[in-house]
């Protein structure tokens, strides 16, 4: 590569990291003149890259949006990012895109890669692993996705087709506060219009999204991600169960994280050490036993009885298996 086309290249790079660069910045960083700068820069154009010219006292050049992509400069670990990234977001379920789209997208920046980089980037993969399964999980349709940001960034109502778990659709409109993306899937909350009550949704149970005129008041109270937290522990279960527990916020927690169970913090002390409320739904009553012992610290059930059945009878199979009998 020629000396000047290289500089050309770097040109395209440094306007690609994003504002306005001036034109004795960018000289300095070429290690040329300024009118050089601007030749080069004319060769961007030349070439169909969207580049700006900025008057003013702090002016300058910069890329603008345009109908295509320009070429795009990764350096090593920028190129390592995007690709661990995709590679990430495949198997978490992460992606909302099909996974031809993801492998392709992959392809595609490995052929530009030096040769150098390539291989060190499948020696990666080879010694890369994941304690989680893959992701198994249906992806959200793009367009709906970026329907809905919209929605919450202007906070406009937004009409959904949706089908919920029993398989039935119907049609909602949406105050959408956020997108929150948990535990391989896309999520969005919001209050529904009709009812007026919070919901959290599924976006790829979403098959149709379009934007409504009007707006909504910004909403007060938790954020997206404690929304939909929330919604999980207290959505409808087969058990309410009730507990009280001793201990401090942060070790009762570590057992029962804000998506299982809804605890009270009504003191604001989140390091004392005091009985403290904890209301969990659950389908199944099982698992919680050894949830509870693991806390170590005095607690109490307060409903229901066959929780507290459960409980006794692990703790006797548990001083069974201590006296090895």
């Amino acid at each position: 590569m020629s000396r000047p086309t290289g500089r050309v290249l770097t040109l395209l790079e440094l306007l690609q990291s994003g504002g306005t660069r001036t034109v004795a910045e960018l000289a300095d960083r070429l290690g040329v003149e300024g009118r050089t700068v601007r030749r080069y820069v004319a060769q961007l154009v030349d070439l169909g890259v969207a580049v700006e010219s900025v008057r003013g006292r702090h002016g300058g050049y910069r890329l603008a949006p345009g109908y295509r992509l320009p070429p795009l400069m990764l350096g090593d670990d920028e190129a390592l990012a995007v690709l661990l990234g995709l590679v990430a977001g495949r198997r978490t379920g992460l992606t909302t895109t099909e996974r031809a789209a993801n492998e392709t997208a992959s392809a595609k920046i490995r052929r530009v890669l030096p040769r150098h980089l390539v291989r060190r980037l499948d020696i990666l993969l080879e010694a890369l692993h994941f304690t989680d399964r893959p992701g198994g999980f249906a992806t959200p349709d793009a367009g709906t996705l970026l329907t809905l940001a919209d929605a919450v960034r202007h906070r406009r109502p937004v009409a959904l087709r949706y089908t919920d778990r029993d398989g039935r659709t119907a049609e909602r409109t949406l105050h959408a506060y956020g997108i929150v993306a948990h535990a391989g899937r896309w999520y969005v909350t919001g209050e529904d219009a009709r009812i007026g009550e919070n919901r959290t949704l599924r976006l790829d149970r979403v098959t149709a999204a379009r934007a409504l005129p009007g707006s909504f008041p910004a909403p007060s109270g938790p954020g997206p991600a404690e929304r939909v937290l929330s919604g999980f522990a207290t959505a409808a279960y087969r058990h309410e169960v009730t507990l009280r527990i001793h201990g401090t916020v942060e070790r009762i927690r570590a057992r029962l994280p804000a998506s299982v169970a809804v605890l009270d913090e009504a003191d604001g002390s989140h390091t004392a050490e005091r009985w403290r409320r904890v209301e969990l739904r659950v389908e199944r009553l099982d698992w919680l036993p050894p949830v509870l012992a693991s806390l170590d610290r005095p607690f109490v059930v307060e409903r229901p009885d066959a929780l507290r059945d459960l409980v006794a009878a692990f703790a006797d199979r548990l001083a069974s298996y201590a006296r090895g009998t």
